[in-house]
This record gives structure tokens, sequence and C-alpha cells, in this order.
């Protein structure tokens, strides 16, 4: 009796070390299945980011520019568009080419709008012009938009995640965030 309650705890014993062997293997599989997808998502983006244009400047003297759009949107009746970020951000990027390339929103910019790509980066953080609007990246990240009227005065900030829509943005959000903050509006 004590042997077979033996063979049988030593069965059991015997058992669970195998399955617990078996949900490491597969752990261990899962792990490098994850890590090889997360590799190919950041090689897809490098190779995404790399075709796309870089519209941030870290050398730009962001005082003086935005100084001479508010004299520029002044003269022209237009609101000032601060699309704050870097060459660094893909969704910055995938902003600024969504815009550009899709003729609505580009019309509604150059109508109504001076819009200026305000450079945060290792290279020119730029802390004073964000200090000034409250640092509105700390809060939402990147990218993140700042409207100003025509007289330089910051009259709304808008987040970014909420206008995006599967790996870029909605076209139906951005015209109504546009539309929303005009001169006329």
């Amino acid at each position: 009796m004590v042997t077979a309650f033996l063979g049988l705890s030593l069965a059991a014993f015997s058992q669970e070390l195998k399955d617990k062997l078996q949900s490491k293997e597969t752990d261990k599989a899962l792990l490098v299945k994850t890590e090889h997808a997360e590799l190919d998502a950041k090689k897809k983006a490098a190779e995404e980011k790399a075709k796309l244009p870089k519209p941030y400047d870290p050398k730009a003297d962001a005082e003086k520019d935005l100084q001479n759009l508010v004299a520029k949107a002044k003269k022209e009746k237009k609101n000032i568009v601060i699309q704050a970020g870097g060459n660094w951000c893909i969704w910055c990027l995938r902003f600024n080419q969504f815009v550009q390339t899709t003729p609505e929103l580009k019309k509604i910019v150059d109508e109504n709008y001076e819009y200026y790509h305000l450079n945060y980066s290792p290279e020119n953080k730029n802390e004073k012009i964000f200090a000034k609007y409250g640092n509105p990246g700390d809060q939402f990240g990147y990218p993140v938009f700042i409207i100003l009227d025509q007289n330089g005065k910051m009259i709304h900030v808008q987040q970014s995640d909420v206008l995006e829509e599967g790996k870029g943005y909605s076209l139906e959000k951005v015209k109504e965030f546009f539309n929303t903050w005009t001169p006329k509006s």
C-alpha cells in the first residue's frame, strides 16, 4: 500500500514537473514571438519614418519665427496652428503628411491658419516657448497642437490621440478640429 502510494505520488510529481516544463517552454516561445513582433513593428515604423518629410527644425529660432507669424496672421486675419513635436515622433510626421496630402485639410489650413512646427527634441527643447503655453506636451504627449488667435493669444490646446484612427488620423475629426478654431468660428 505504501509502495502504491509512493508510486502514485511520484507519478503525480513527475506529471506536475512535466507540466511546469511545458508551461515554461510555451512562455518562452510566446516571449520570443512577442519580441519578434515588436522588432518587426519598430523596423516598419523606422522605414515609414525614413520616408516621411521632416518638418521640424531644431536650429530654428522659434520665438522669432512665432513673432513673425503673429504679424503675418494679423495682416491676413488668420489664426496660428502650432504643431509641437519632433522629427523623432512618428505620429507627428504622420499628422504633417496627412494634412499636406489631404486636399480638404490643406485647403482649410491654407485659408485659415499660419502653420508652425515647434520643435521639441534633445537638440532644442524650446523650453521658454513651451513654458509660455503651459508645457502641453508634458500633459498630452506629442504631437500636441496649440491654437493662437491672430494676436498671438493662446485660445486652445488640442491633444492628438483623440484625432487618431487606426495607424493614422480620422479625416472627419481633424476637419472638425481645424474648422472649430478658424478665425471665423
